[in-house]
């Protein structure tokens, strides 16, 4: 694996990632698809020129960005294979779902023949997908990437974005065609798997045409007790009439770093659900972009972060209405305890002739500690006047009259504390369309609150 610090100096966080480049992009490109190294050099000069933010900038301003850089990780440009077969390996926490299966380790989608997963209750295998729909390797459907990769992303010139489009050399691609409705729930499962220390940069082109329907689960898993530091892009086009369901749940571990950047491009009369639910991490940084391009569109952004020691999770959306007609809705809530900190800060864009928006922002917030810290700054700028929006937040701390009540009717001080978390961020897994995945949700959530969740059920690679 090649070092991101390959002489071993001291460098600030940007240099150790431009000097990584200047001396193994040949290698770099040599692994990759052609659809994704034309893409390489523009990034690089972006990243070299603005280098990561500041906590000055706004969208910046919870998360430092340059700290999360600094350490030196591995980046296993040469793609060496990672000796894991996750079938055998890797037992699913949220079953039942029968979901067609597959499995990225690392960065790297894993190629094996589908199979039945061992164990009662657990998935299927991949079954049978629809004619003409893809999920495979980035690279190996690459003319297929052609004017949809780095499409959204490129524009935004965010650091992390151009530093994953610098280093990516494979990722993800879900591909719906016209009309074609998925059926089955397709799950899966990212795993970090390595003997040392990993940059990961993993990248998800997910393209669903006009009338198409699917529904995505993407799990987040670490497999070893090693430190993880993973830049995501999820890039997702969404044609007009089609829906889009997309789940994002982590399940990792105190060591892992997690910067995720979603971009989703709505068109005319479409219909997204984007649901991320944080239960265990280290330091997450999540970045929602979504645009309502077409009129009519629809989205539901949902978000669900039980955090405690010092685990840090930030998300930060925006959403932009560019047409009249368009209707978002944005819930977003948070338990933290011990001294975690929280962040959330989303704006909703209405753009001029963007009539007849509505949009609605809540973020809600509870911190069981006096040591806990929740940031919250919900943001709404409008330039049409025939609108309905609202944002609200709140922070506060578990209402003692109501446990109060549950102790005067016999029920623990623990237990009534456990019930009034659980009710609070159940208004979250109430909006996920899977019931066999709600209903798991919140057992996990309850797990999760006891302290007794820390892998999944029957994991072998967690030990």
């Amino acid at each position: 694996m090649a070092r991101s610090n390959l002489h071993g100096i001291v460098m600030n966080s940007e240099k150790q990632y431009i000097d990584l480049y200047e001396q193994a992009r040949e290698m770099i490109c040599r692994h990759a698809p052609a659809v994704m190294n034309v893409e390489r050099d523009a990034a690089y000069e972006r990243f070299k020129a603005k280098g990561f933010p500041s906590k000055k900038v706004e969208r910046y301003k919870y998360t430092d960005m340059s700290k999360l850089f600094e350490p030196d990780y591995g980046v296993n440009l040469n793609r060496l294979k990672i000796p894991v077969d996750p079938y055998e390996a890797f037992r699913c926490d949220v079953p039942n779902l029968s979901t067609s299966l597959y499995f990225m380790v690392n960065d790297s989608f894993f190629e094996a023949a589908p199979r039945g997963m061992k164990g009662e209750g657990l998935p299927v295998g991949r079954g049978e997908l629809p004619e003409g729909v893809v999920i495979g390797s980035l690279a190996e459907h690459a003319d297929m990437a052609r004017g949809y990769y780095n499409r959204l992303a490129g524009k935004d010139e965010a650091a992390v974005s151009d530093l994953n489009t610098m280093l990516a050399q494979d990722g993800l691609l879900v591909y719906v065609p016209r009309h074609v409705n998925v059926g089955r729930a397709v799950q899966v499962i990212n795993i970090l798997r390595s003997d040392v220390d990993l940059m990961v940069n993993r990248r998800v082109l997910i393209v669903v045409e006009e009338g198409a329907e699917v529904q995505l689960l993407f799990c987040d898993h670490a497999a070893d007790d090693r430190h993880f530091l993973t830049t995501q892009v999820i890039e997702a086009f969404v044609g007009a009439g089609a829906h889009l369901d997309l789940y994002c749940l982590e399940e990792t571990h105190h060591k892992n770093v997690r910067v995720s950047n979603v971009y989703i491009d709505q068109q005319r009369s479409s219909r997204v659900t984007h649901n991320v639910i944080t239960l265990h991490n280290g330091i997450t940084r999540n970045k929602l972009d979504l645009t309502l391009s077409g009129e009519g569109a629809e989205c539901e952004c949902y978000g669900c972060v039980i955090a405690d020691k010092e685990q840090h999770v930030d998300n930060n959306t925006l959403i932009i209405h560019k047409t009249p007609h368009c209707t978002s809705n944005e819930l977003y809530k948070y338990v933290l305890d011990d001294k975690a900190t929280g962040a959330f800060a989303g704006r909703v864009l209405v753009e001029q002739g963007a009539q007849q928006t509505a949009s609605q922002m809540t973020n809600q917030n509870l911190t069981a500690t006096r040591e806990a810290r929740m940031y919250t700054q919900p943001m709404l700028e409008i330039y049409a006047d025939d609108v309905k929006c609202a944002h609200g937040s709140t922070v506060g701390q578990l209402n003692d009259a109501a446990m109060f009540y549950m102790q005067q009717r016999g029920i623990s001080r623990q237990e009534a504390r456990l019930l009034l978390q659980n009710a609070f961020v159940n208004e979250v897994i109430d909006h996920i369309a899977l019931s066999p995945l709600r209903d798991r949700l919140r057992h996990l959530v309850e797990k999760r609150f006891r302290g007794e969740l820390n892998k999944c059920e029957g994991c072998k690679l967690c030990k």
